[in-house]
């Protein structure tokens, strides 16, 4: 099977990290987002990937200039313009010459789902297309799917209030797809698969989905960026791993607890980085306080500043001494 991973997104709710690079390329653990996708993937045997790219496509082709990323050979087809989600996958596959049952993930979605378990569930129903379900305390955000006892999805339901929702089974951007799922799309202008393509198919009875108990983090605000390092440290996903690079550099007198240092990260002595994330080159002087934020690439936070709750500090900026951020945008995005 082939993979089509949709990295094609603005990454607007990470701005101002966004603004100069892909989300999937923002580090998880001192590793791009999309090593992670890519690599659980390949874990399954699914290693030929298609990346369906819009915004800043140049990044993963300057990041893997051999066509191999974590186990496997890419393929980049970038879109001539937005499609949204069908036009997107329908303009990959044809571009890559899909022409088979293949995957579809989404590039900014952090799971654990059982692939093959997923795959073999999709061909035991003859399914046409197959969608992986999570469970979520509040669903109005998302897409919602109720299914009958086989699994044959009843209705397709795009962000339901929250009192409204016929389910918390949640559309979790994992499908498993027929060829014949191309034909129903639309060439040459936007087609929305929520909204368009798997109502259709439910309509029809050909779409299924598999709601299987996994881990799974969408990673496209800052808050949930941050979770996604987290869980990592702490074990949630597997063994417990070291966010530090090894060349980062942390003053003996420094406090830095749940958090990812990048390479070349400073943190001086006297200051305080709590559940917060340090790209490359960030630096932290004396008696600082980070907690529950980002610093981009290169930026550097002067003596005795504060850059707490959500704060998001973009590539090369300088935060003022004895400055106070609270849930900050530096620099402030543009409306």
């Amino acid at each position: 099977m082939r993979a089509v991973v949709l990295v094609g997104g603005f990454g607007t709710r990470l701005r101002p990290l966004t603004n100069t690079r892909p989300k999937q390329m923002l580090p998880i653990v001192n590793r791009p987002m999309i090593e992670h996708v890519v690599g659980h993937l390949a874990d399954h045997g699914i290693d030929d990937v298609v990346l369906s790219m819009g915004y800043r496509p140049d990044a993963f082709a300057e990041a893997y200039p051999s066509g191999r990323c974590a186990g496997a050979t890419l393929h980049y087809a970038v879109e001539p313009e937005p499609l949204d989600t069908a036009g997107a996958i329908r303009f990959a596959a044809r571009h890559a010459g899909i022409d088979g049952r293949f995957l579809v993930v989404n590039g900014d979605v952090l799971t654990d789902v059982d692939l093959t378990a997923f795959i073999a569930f999709h061909e035991a129903r003859g399914a046409e297309g197959t969608i992986h379900l999570f469970p979520v305390d509040d669903p109005s955000r998302f897409g919602v799917v109720p299914t009958d006892d086989q699994g044959r999805v009843l209705a397709f339901v795009e962000k339901p209030p929250r009192d409204e929702a016929p389910t918390n089974l949640i559309n979790a951007g994992t499908y498993v797809l027929e060829p014949s799922v191309l034909d129903r799309i639309p060439d040459g202008r936007k087609v929305s698969v929520e909204r368009e393509t798997f109502p259709a198919m439910a309509a029809a009875g050909t779409l299924y989905a598999w709601p299987g108990a996994t881990y799974w983090l969408d990673t496209g605000t800052p808050e949930q960026y941050l979770q996604a390092q987290v869980d990592l440290l702490e074990g949630v996903r597997g063994d417990g791993v070291d966010g530090v690079d090894p060349s980062a550099k942390v003053s003996p007198d420094a406090t830095v607890v749940r958090s990812v240092l990048g390479a070349g990260a400073v943190v001086e002595a006297g200051a305080t980085v709590l559940r917060s994330v340090l790209l490359p080159g960030a630096v932290v002087r004396s008696g600082c306080a980070i907690v529950d934020s980002v610093l981009g690439q290169d930026a550097e936070v002067l003596p005795g500043a504060r850059v707490v709750g959500g704060t998001v500090v973009g590539d090369g900026e300088v935060i003022e001494s004895g400055s106070s951020l609270d849930g900050a945008r530096v620099p402030v995005a543009a409306p």
